[in-house]
């Protein structure tokens, strides 16, 4: 089994900065895609940005030049780090990775999700 652990949630002021981090843990060869997705209330999950086992990044319009994601390998984590936040960015926001298990599978996991609230 796979668990997803987010942190790094919380309130802040418009114009502050947060950074998200997300451990994999349990049976995992190796981890494909690292990604954050958002979900406001009555909104759809959308993707924020994601990463390639390679360094490769892609960000959503709407969080361009503003955020960041990394990962680090050796530690299965995946992070985001965000600046210039405003109240749009306000959403649970949700760790998913696409992870291939010792069987050779591929599964498609999602964090439990953490919750950020941009006050004005």
């Amino acid at each position: 089994q796979v668990q997803l652990v987010e942190s790094g949630g919380g309130l802040v002021q418009a114009g502050g900065s947060l950074r998200l981090s997300c451990v994999a843990s349990g049976s995992i060869f190796s981890i494909n895609v690292m990604g954050w997705y958002r979900q406001a209330p009555g909104k759809q999950r959308e993707l924020v940005a994601d990463i390639t086992s390679i360094g490769i990044t892609n960000y959503a319009e709407f969080v361009k030049g503003r955020v960041v994601i990394s990962r680090d390998n050796a530690k299965k984590t995946v992070f985001l780090q965000m600046d210039s936040l405003k109240p749009e960015d306000t959403a649970v926001y949700y760790c998913y990775c696409n992870i291939v298990g010792r069987g050779g599978l591929k599964v498609g996991y999602w964090g439990q999700g953490t919750q950020v609230t941009v006050s004005l």
